[in-house]
């Protein structure tokens, strides 16, 4: 039986280095004999030469110091390994996956195809008050999560496991294909998130607020007030927003 596997993606960055990368962290979930999707135990990270100084802004975050990485290999060597695991993958999977898909370009990972759990989860848990990565772990608290795995924050394994937990729920939910037709388009944000109308759900937005946040430069933004809009049935079905991700929430 072939195997069934979204691996999970986590990178950390440098911030000034000409590379950016400076570790990278996986996780893989796998879909199991009996058909039910399971985090394994295939898990892992990697320091990688960011080809310059850390900034002390990123190290604040991470903790990764110039000296963890002296010696790593550069990304363009470690990437490859880990995007393109034997066995291969039916897809990449990242919690914003825009940021890492800058890095992880289609000729390090195959012309892989990625779901972006953020996206997913604006869609499958809309009732949630942040999707953050950290605040659905605790608002969720996603079934054998363990707690120290998933720590330190901002490290590159740790946040792929949470991720990993994230994702194993959404395949409970959804299918593959859906979260990646999902994972295309823009968020669709299921809240206003900005203006006198901030907070309301979309539904109750009056119709210039509306059609002001569907001229909003954020896509994002601009994408969710245009699906309100079509369900109005005050926008043809033909203005599509391109599918892009810019913004965080």
């Amino acid at each position: 039986m072939p195997l069934l596997r979204v691996r999970v993606i986590d990178l950390e960055t440098a911030g000034t280095a000409p590379h950016e990368v400076c570790e990278i962290g996986w996780q893989d979930v796998l879909q199991d004999e009996g058909g039910r999707w399971v985090v394994s135990k295939e898990r892992g990270a990697k320091f990688v030469d960011p080809g310059g100084p850390i900034s002390p802004r990123t190290m604040a975050i991470h903790h990764i110091r110039d000296d963890d990485v002296t010696g790593a290999g550069f990304w363009k060597d470690v990437a490859p390994g880990i995007l393109r695991p034997d066995g291969g993958v039916l897809a990449l999977a990242a919690h914003r996956a825009a940021f890492e898909q800058r890095f992880c370009t289609p000729r390090l990972s195959g012309g892989a195809a990625w779901i972006c759990t953020w996206k997913c989860a604006l869609r499958l848990w809309p009732h949630l008050p942040s999707f953050s990565n950290q605040m659905l772990r605790y608002t969720r608290q996603p079934e054998g999560l363990d707690h120290a795995t998933g720590l330190p924050a901002h490290r590159a394994m740790p946040d792929a496991y949470v991720t990993a937990h994230h994702l194993r729920d959404m395949l409970k939910e959804a299918s593959v294909e859906q979260l990646l037709a999902w994972s295309r388009e823009p968020g669709l944000l299921p809240r206003a998130p900005s203006g006198a109308e901030r907070g309301k759900p979309w539904r109750d937005v009056g119709t210039e607020a509306l059609q002001a946040l569907a001229r909003e430069r954020d896509l994002d933004v601009r994408f969710s007030a245009e699906t309100e809009l079509r369900r109005r049935g005050q926008l043809p079905e033909t203005a599509a927003t391109p599918p892009a991700q810019q913004r965080l929430l």
